[in-house]
């Protein structure tokens, strides 16, 4: 073989060589550009998810808070009631003190066993023969109604209790 054909065999070799590299090279580039795309797709549907997230959890942020502020709302109802009932049962018994014809204490134990629904209380004062009084009290079980009559020395001449059951 001659010398001209063995450069030409090299220079043949090195430019297929050369072709493969490139053609190597642009394979790899598409390879990488797929990827690129894959990884682009990936990124925005996490971005996507990311947005429904934080939505969701604006979402539950939102209903614990309303929540919280009902509760709050709940307790100082509850507070403000509990005040108004015991404000309730002081004059209750405040006017179970000043009547005469009414037992303190077995006033604030009907009244704490939720006997007193509804009361009404009239009397008829000293005017030398005696006082009367007359009780109502309705509960969601019973209507009851109590006389009491009582003489110049404050002995009880009659006491009388009505019962009927509520429709």
């Amino acid at each position: 073989m001659s010398t001209g054909v063995i450069i030409a065999i090299v220079i043949a070799a090195l430019i297929v060589l050369a072709i493969l590299w490139l053609i190597g090279r642009s394979a790899r580039e598409r390879r990488l550009d797929t990827r690129r795309h894959e990884a682009s797709e990936i990124r925005r549907e996490a971005e996507v998810g990311r947005a429904q997230a934080d939505r969701t959890k604006a979402e539950a942020d939102e209903r614990a808070a309303r929540a919280r502020r009902e509760e709050a709302t709940a307790r100082e109802q509850a507070a403000r009631a509990e005040e108004q009932q015991r404000e309730v049962r002081d004059r209750h018994l405040e006017a179970a003190a000043l009547d005469p014809d009414v037992d303190e204490k077995e006033a604030a134990e009907r009244y704490d066993r939720g006997g007193v629904e509804g009361i009404t209380s009239h009397g008829h004062g000293d005017n030398g023969d005696g006082v009367e009084h007359h009780e109502e009290t309705r509960t969601d079980a019973e209507e009851r109604e109590r006389h009491i009559e009582r003489d110049e020395q404050g002995e009880v001449v009659r006491d009388e209790e009505y019962r009927r059951p509520q429709a």
